[in-house]
């Protein structure tokens, strides 16, 4: 996958079993978050982006993937109410994660109008050195778009909980 590309299309059924494809979200910036409900570094990115999302309104839509194998359907439910997320996509089999080369949780990748790959990485500058955050990538990359231009940083290592694939 190459920064200013086209993203992979894919499809991945909700948390109610409804079906989202990448591509039925062309026209608008999406934001592909690789999710955890047990993550305390998603956790915080939620609060993060579920506020920006209020700011950026109809343009911007946040699918996040749920790809721990070690995480169940019931738990994923709980988190994704509580955290007032929309809606969470399920990759029980990774295989949108290993399309995506997604390591953590959260991985973002923010996708444009075109469906072209144009910033993936962390949300923020948090490490385990660095534990507040005082650069916020994704606002950064989509705040770019929104103004019709590229981020300034296309790509950051991604920060987190390592997505589990083997149970």
């Amino acid at each position: 996958m190459q920064i200013n590309q086209p993203a992979p299309d894919f499809e991945l059924p909700d948390l109610r079993g409804r079906l989202h494809r990448l591509s039925d979200y062309r026209g608008k910036i999406v934001i592909v978050n690789f999710w955890s409900a047990e993550c305390p570094h998603s956790e915080r990115a939620d609060r993060s982006m579920m506020a920006c999302l209020v700011q950026w309104g109809a343009e911007v839509e946040l699918l996040p993937i749920a790809s721990n194998r070690n995480e169940s359907l019931q738990a994923l439910e709980e988190a994704a109410r509580s955290r007032r997320l929309p809606r969470v996509l399920v990759d029980a089999e990774h295989v949108v994660a290993d399309l995506y080369e997604a390591v953590a949780t959260p991985h973002v990748f923010v996708v444009d109008r075109e469906g072209i790959l144009r910033y993936r990485g962390a949300v923020d500058d948090v490490t385990f050195r660095h534990r507040t955050a005082t650069r916020f990538y994704l606002e950064e990359a989509v705040e770019a778009l929104l103004a019709g231009r590229l981020p300034d940083l296309p790509e950051t290592p991604a920060y987190g909980c390592t997505i589990v694939r083997e149970i």
